[in-house]
Formats: C-alpha cells, structure tokens, sequence
C-alpha cells in the first residue's frame, strides 16, 4: 500500500518520467531497455552488487513499458518475453 504524502517517480509511454503518488508495479533498466518484475531475481543480484541503480526505471504496467520501447525481461517473465520475442525481429537474449 503506497504511503500518504509519497511520491514515486514513473516513466510514461513515451519515456518522460512523471510523478505518481502510486508506486510502479514493474522495474526496468533504462540502458539495456528491458523491464521485469520487481522481484526479478536478475534485477536484484545486480542490485546487491551496487550496479544497477543509477539506471532504474520504473512503470505503472507492461503496456506502458513497451510502449516506451523497453522489452520484457526473458529471466521473470518467459511467457511475455516469448510473445515479444515472436513479433520481433531481434535475436534471442543471452544468459548468464
């Protein structure tokens, strides 16, 4: 439940970030253009590590996300990185 009085920083569809005073329900990293789940396993090791921070990005929902060109993580959402990854032309994700 968001607190009384917070405010969170979210991007909209075209990539401008705006305040919300609801938090956003998915996390992305602005340079690699990808967004997840906030408990992305992936997302939280690098966290830890201290290197992922400075480039976080928040969403309210995934429409948004790709709207605002990020694809979906392959590591904590597999099924809605297959969908995307179905229409696109990219080449597949790596691990590791």
């Amino acid at each position: 439940m968001p607190r009384a009085g917070r405010s969170y920083t979210l991007l909209d569809r075209a990539g401008r970030r705006f305040e919300s005073d609801v938090p956003g329900t998915l996390g992305g990293h602005r340079r690699t253009r990808i967004y997840g789940r906030l408990d992305c396993p992936n997302a939280l090791r690098w966290l830890a590590k201290g290197h992922y921070a400075a480039h976080r990005v928040f969403f309210r929902d995934a429409r948004t996300a790709r709207a605002a060109g990020y694809r979906p993580c392959a590591i904590c959402m597999p099924a809605e990185y297959a969908s995307w990854r179905a229409v696109s032309d990219r080449p597949a994700a790596t691990k590791g």
